[in-house]
């Protein structure tokens, strides 16, 4: 009522000033059909450097690159939804709104990712005695096959034993322990060696080079530190010059 009281007192000149003025917005919002939108993507932590800045328009689902110094500058809609694509930082989104120039700027400053450090173990080294202990102490563990005198006395157990896929598997199953145990042996000799600077592996490379150096269980056994030096260092040459 306070409207229509209001346009009843307008002048015919401020009348159709006003009604231009609506059909000027009213235009204004059908013009926009393309909207250049431009903005700089920003670091918070100072880097300025974004060799892989994408710029997705979700609508469309077309993507563009932006500058190496995080300028962006794409021709949308209005209304668009927008998502800033940065390797090592959380998406950024947002929608176009157009000025009046049909422009959209836009300054952002992104997040980096959380960092997820993977879990890292640290295995105390032990000394040459111990690991001298535990070479004297390798040997594979008893899996009760029937031999020798028993053999004769027990013929029909020798047999069972000979054809016996549940026998044969623990026989088998009793080398590998026995397998890993030497080498769990020889890796813990190399981890003492690395540091100690006699040889420069990865851990990763441990394996490998065990199995070049085809330690045999008597040799390991039985041999001194310096026997055992000479030889894994020897080893380790000609692994080296191989690999290179």
């Amino acid at each position: 009522m306070v409207l229509v009281k209001s346009l009843l007192h307008i002048t015919p000149m401020r009348f159709f000033y006003f009604l231009a003025l609506l059909i000027s917005t009213s235009a204004y919002g059908q013009k926009c059909d393309r909207v250049l939108l431009t903005g700089q993507v920003i670091d918070s932590g100072g880097i300025q450097s974004f060799y892989n800045l994408m710029i997705v328009n979700r609508n469309t689902g077309q993507g563009v690159f932006g500058q190496p110094n995080g300028f962006f500058s794409v021709y949308t809609k209005n209304n668009d939804s927008i998502s800033i694509s940065v390797k090592g930082y959380l998406i950024h989104g947002f929608r176009v709104v157009a000025d009046s120039n049909c422009q959209c700027r836009q300054k952002i400053y992104l997040i980096p990712k959380p960092q997820e450090l993977k879990e890292m173990v640290i295995k105390p080294l032990k000394t040459l005695s111990q690991i001298r202990e535990e070479r004297e102490a390798l040997a594979m563990r008893e899996t009760r096959l029937v031999t020798g005198v028993d053999l004769l006395q027990s013929p029909i157990t020798a047999l069972y034993q000979t054809f016996s896929k549940k026998e044969k598997n623990k026989r088998w199953i009793a080398e590998q322990e026995f397998k890993d145990n030497k080498r769990k042996v020889v890796q813990e000799l190399l981890r003492l060696y690395v540091v100690s600077d006699i040889i420069e592996l990865d851990e990763e490379e441990f394996d490998d080079f065990i199995s070049f150096l085809n330690l045999s269980e008597t040799f390991l056994k039985t041999s001194t530190e310096m026997e055992l030096y000479l030889f894994i260092k020897d080893k380790y040459e000609h692994y080296k010059r191989i690999k290179n």
